[in-house]
């Protein structure tokens, strides 16, 4: 077997594990070194997220994520907090939308995921000529955020609601997100 057919076999093994595969079993399922399995694996690993390596082995991590759409409001001044709030409570900002009548749906890929990407942003907007997105709807405005479970994002969800953020769908609005 070549190299090539054996690393793509032992990613396979990897995705199909549901326990960490020592280098020792791969090398003998292989017929080759643990040095060689070693080898195998950095190169794999450079090229594929989510393997890490245990002292059981090598395995998959397997996350799981959810994610939610929310509408919200507020001024340019709450942006950093409606941030924070966000991550502080394990989400992550994958995007920005607004539903303008004219232009229709538009959205801009935000991947906030902490405090320091939420100060980065805002020195960003800050140094820039631009607004954020939402100001050109007067503050209303959707998140898809991203987090672990289910009851992360409704966590989100009530925190965003206790602080004025959160903004209920209109009729209209309704419909559009069963669609997404």
């Amino acid at each position: 077997m070549n190299t090539s057919l054996r690393r793509a076999e032992i990613l396979t093994i990897l995705r199909r594990a549901s326990a960490p595969v020592a280098a020792k079993e791969l090398a003998s399922h292989f017929h080759v070194s643990r040095q060689v399995i070693v080898q195998d694996l950095a190169v794999i690993r450079a090229s594929t997220a989510g393997i890490i390596s245990t002292n059981r082995g090598y395995i998959i991590q397997q996350e799981s994520s959810f994610t939610r759409e929310f509408k919200v409001r507020h001024t340019e001044e709450m942006v950093e907090k409606e941030l924070n709030l966000i991550v502080d409570y394990g989400g992550t900002v994958k995007n920005i939308s607004v539903s303008h009548r004219v232009y229709g749906r538009i959205t801009a890929e935000m991947d906030i995921r902490s405090r320091q990407d939420v100060q980065e942003y805002i020195q960003t907007i800050g140094e820039s000529a631009s607004d954020p997105l939402g100001t050109v709807t007067s503050g209303y405005h959707y998140h898809l955020v991203e987090a672990s479970s289910e009851e992360r994002l409704d966590r989100i969800e009530e925190k965003l609601r206790e602080n004025g953020f959160l903004v209920a769908l209109l009729p209209w609005e309704l419909d559009e997100n069963k669609s997404l």
